[in-house]
């Protein structure tokens, strides 16, 4: 095959066959293709898209492109969730252990933080000793002994994912969803996964701004998944604010916990147990969605919830006096609070600007070499619909260097819109399709 043929055929808007996708993927893989005529492929399949087959070939191609680990050893269901990223979206350290305690296999892995969206491995690491950079062998040993297990991708795990992602990255073709489901879904398909539930945000603090966007890229998720015969349910969900209240690493993680131990309700809550919910029922511990969310509940109000999530921790060498005494977890040097200069209905905010005043405090990261500040985040008291008057404390600002404290709050106070009448609540779960 000619690669300057294949990059000409799909310029000009023709479908490339399995053949040719997985001979372009295998070849720039194996260093066969320069960056600069694999580059011209990804801006050719940006600009002209890429049929379903097409996708489901690209998916295979970077799937098998490395090791699909096979889990048949382990009884019972594996089903994942993966989730497109948010500001405050920490579902994963609740319903991982939730899942496992329902008697789901949940063999996850996951991202760090990506632009002013947090990343799993980034909140797990901030417990002390957590190791996320488990091998293959204590991957499937911890999913023995509790049912589920949190690490990052390995480097034999679509290793032509790493590749082409970070080539998308500098040459403006990260938004396409052909290009997006292959990436998501040859990682979770790598897995061992018998199933999957897909959390698609939308709103002003995700990727796709657009609710009709985040559908497509559901069903593109949806049709590739089920082309390998997995059974898989996505939810679309509210990102015009953050998920919870706390943002930041660690702060994110007292925050699950305090979900665990049943001490938080609202919209973390809510969308946590959807999703484990849903989990359930794709594993068969439940006859729908419904029960599935019911059972989580009982979970989390009985305990086992909770006692899992520590479960998970200490096989993973966390701390777990760190889970058990969260509120013992050392503080941010400065913590600061921002009060409201005005007076009215909340009826919106600027999520995209809340995630990067987060990262200016040091809960993200601006180049691949920076380090995350576990301590630093921002902890927001108020929802879209609540009532606020002037001179109300709307958050609290943690960060351990000072030079992004004005500049966040600053951004935390201009970013709020004000009504004098009452604000409809945002709904959180906007669509679920099956």
């Amino acid at each position: 095959m000619n690669t300057v043929e294949l990059i000409r055929k799909k310029r000009d808007g023709k479908a490339l066959d399995e053949k040719e996708i997985d001979f372009i993927i295998s070849s720039y893989t194996k260093n066969k293709i320069p960056d600069y005529q694999f580059s011209a492929f990804l801006m050719a399949a940006f600009l002209k898209g890429m049929n379903k087959e097409e996708t489901s070939a690209l998916t295979e191609a970077m799937l098998y492109s490395g090791l699909v680990i096979d889990l048949k050893s382990i009884p019972g269901s594996k089903i994942d969730k993966h989730s497109t990223g948010g500001v405050g979206d920490k579902t994963s350290l609740i319903l991982a252990p939730v899942a496992a305690a329902a008697g789901i296999n949940v063999p996850m892995i996951s991202g760090r933080g990506l632009g002013h969206t947090g990343g799993t491995l980034d909140k797990l690491e901030s417990i002390p000793g957590f190791r996320t950079d488990l091998n293959l062998s204590e991957y499937k040993t911890v999913i023995k002994k509790c049912g589920a297990v949190l690490i990052g991708q390995t480097k034999d795990i679509a290793p032509a994912d790493k590749l082409i992602y970070s080539l998308r990255d500098v040459t403006a073709t990260v938004e396409s969803i052909p290009l997006i489901t292959a990436s998501i879904m040859s990682k979770k398909l790598a897995e061992g996964i018998d199933g999957l539930v897909l959390d698609v945000k939308t709103g002003s603090g995700a990727f796709m701004k657009k609710q009709k966007d985040s559908e497509l890229l559901a069903t593109s998720l949806i049709e590739t998944a089920k082309s390998f015969d997995k059974k898989v349910i996505a939810f679309i969900t509210d990102m015009n604010q953050p998920l919870g209240n706390y943002i930041g690493n660690w702060l994110e993680v007292f925050e699950s916990i305090k979900v665990l131990r049943g001490e938080v309700k609202g919209d973390l809550l809510n969308l946590s147990t959807a999703l484990s919910g849903a989990m359930i029922y794709l594993g068969g511990k439940a006859t729908s969605i419904k029960e599935g969310i019911e059972i989580s509940n009982e979970l989390i109000k009985n305990g086992k919830a909770f006692e899992k999530f520590v479960e998970i921790v200490k096989y993973q060498g966390g701390d777990i006096k760190a889970i058990e005494n969260p509120e013992k977890y050392p503080k941010a040097k400065y913590v600061e609070s921002v009060y409201s200069n005005e007076e009215g209905y909340l009826a919106g905010m600027d999520n995209y600007a809340i995630g990067v005043a987060a990262l200016e405090l040091g809960a993200g990261r601006k180049t691949k070499e920076d380090k995350i500040d576990p301590k630093a985040g921002i902890i927001l008291n108020i929802k879209i619909g609540d009532y606020i008057k002037k001179g109300e404390v709307i958050a609290e600002i943690h960060s351990s260097s000072k030079a992004g404290i004005s500049s966040a709050k600053e951004k935390l106070i201009n970013i709020l819109e004000f009504d004098s009448n009452p604000v409809k609540k945002s709904k959180l779960i906007k669509k679920v399709i099956e």
